[in-house]
């Protein structure tokens, strides 16, 4: 695609182009789209083919199942109920998650579930949007009676099965403790979860069904839902999660007949996205334009500035960064560099080639996006291949190290 003098160097697209076509020639990873943007200027490439062993090719419509980077996107439900002053950030959540209600706090959280303290206030709104409502993952006690416990009543993992409604999936959340105080520490991915019933109880539609209204259709994302419908199954590749010892692809996901392929019964804010480049682009090319998606307001800007700012204190900026430095080989965007806001990362000092205030965040099903205010940059890279081997995570890393230096100033 045709480069302007604003946006990004013809040599440093060549690059981009060659890295990531390396990456698919050492046979890791099958395909691969990828969307770069600066300002009105657009450049795309798809490369490799849907299947390990060949097939159709990579296009620029292929749909992936986006995983955590499903996470930026559902929060914008949330947020205009914040607009519209149907939520408030420091009210309980009570009224619409009873079963979050006069909960118990473990004494220590590798302690025994049933040895725990009164919380010592309820759980709010805002405790829910920075992932601090007091449960959660927390790679820093995989081993703890907690974590088994989470993992046994709500996993909905591809090994674990697709999870149960949503009032069932909150009524097995209810029976469990918390393992921190609400608002006291940062743990991963389980709030997103419980955001997305809260905005479905809130607003007495489906998940899916307000966030198409309110997001989706106005950007023009008409890919991008928590199923793959019968006519476009075509589109979606197998997900692979290769095997750590010997590297060989395991399919963790057919695309027809596999679970991406039917409406699932929980919408899952935190992972159960699927989408393409174009539509991501839109969605991050809206936060970058504070809200604004032509002449029609999706957000508003203090909303958008609340979603990508850092919203964690020192302490607990503290205990994620620990947290990811235990699992390196995964920690390819943010994990390592950066804070987080509300439903995605925040790049809080510069550890890579990306500036500080980039924002967005990763998949485990090898997926990246993100957006820079400073260069008006927005960059997605979608592939098939699952987070079970170091192999896309490095692509991930390469592709950002190098779009870095396709940028023109």
């Amino acid at each position: 695609m045709a480069t302007g003098n604003s946006g990004f160097s013809e040599a440093g697209l060549r690059r981009l182009r060659d890295v990531l076509a390396r990456h698919v020639e050492s046979g890791k990873i099958p395909g691969l789209v990828a969307l770069v943007s600066r300002g009105d200027e657009t450049y795309v490439e798809a490369v490799g083919t849907m299947r390990h062993d060949g097939g159709p090719p990579m296009r620029r419509d292929t749909i992936f199942r986006m995983a955590s980077t499903s996470k930026p996107v559902t929060m914008a439900a949330a947020m205009i109920l914040l607009d519209e002053c149907r939520l408030r950030m420091d009210d309980p959540v009570d009224p619409w998650l009873p079963e979050l209600a006069d909960r118990r706090v473990l004494k220590r959280p590798d302690g025994p579930l049933e040895d725990t303290v009164p919380a010592r206030r309820p759980i709010t709104v805002r405790d829910l949007l920075t992932s601090t409502f007091g449960l959660g993952m927390d790679f820093g006690s995989m081993d703890s009676p907690i974590r088994a416990a989470t993992f046994e009543r709500l996993d909905y993992s591809v090994a674990s099965g697709p999870a149960p409604a949503p009032d069932e999936w909150m009524r097995r959340l209810g029976e469990l403790p918390l393992s921190h105080q609400p608002g006291e520490r940062w743990q991963y991915d389980l709030s997103n979860e419980v955001v997305g019933v809260l905005v479905a109880r809130v607003t007495g539609k489906p998940l899916e069904a307000f966030l198409r209204e309110r997001v989706l259709d106005p950007l023009g994302m008409k890919d991008t839902a928590f199923h793959v419908s019968a006519d476009r199954i075509d589109r979606l590749p197998p997900l692979y999660g290769p095997d750590p010892q010997t590297g060989r692809f395991v399919v963790w996901d057919e695309a027809a007949g596999g679970r991406a392929s039917r409406p699932p019964v929980f919408q899952g804010a935190g992972g159960g996205l699927v989408s393409t480049v174009d539509d991501y682009h839109a969605y991050f090319r809206m936060l970058l334009n504070r809200g604004t998606h032509g002449s029609e307001r999706i957000l508003s800007r203090p909303a958008v500035e609340l979603m990508t700012t850092n919203r964690l204190t020192p302490g607990q900026q503290a205990a994620r960064d620990d947290m990811y430095g235990k699992i390196a080989h995964m920690a390819v965007g943010q994990g390592l560099h950066g804070g987080w806001g509300l439903g995605m990362a925040v790049r809080t000092h510069r550890g890579g080639y990306a500036p500080v205030g980039q924002f967005g965040w990763d998949g485990g099903t090898g997926t990246t996006a993100y957006a820079d205010p400073d260069n008006r940059l927005t960059g997605v890279l979608l592939t098939q291949v699952g987070m079970s081997t170091p192999d896309s995570p490095r692509l991930v890393h390469d592709f950002w190290t190098t779009v870095y230096q396709a940028v023109q100033h």
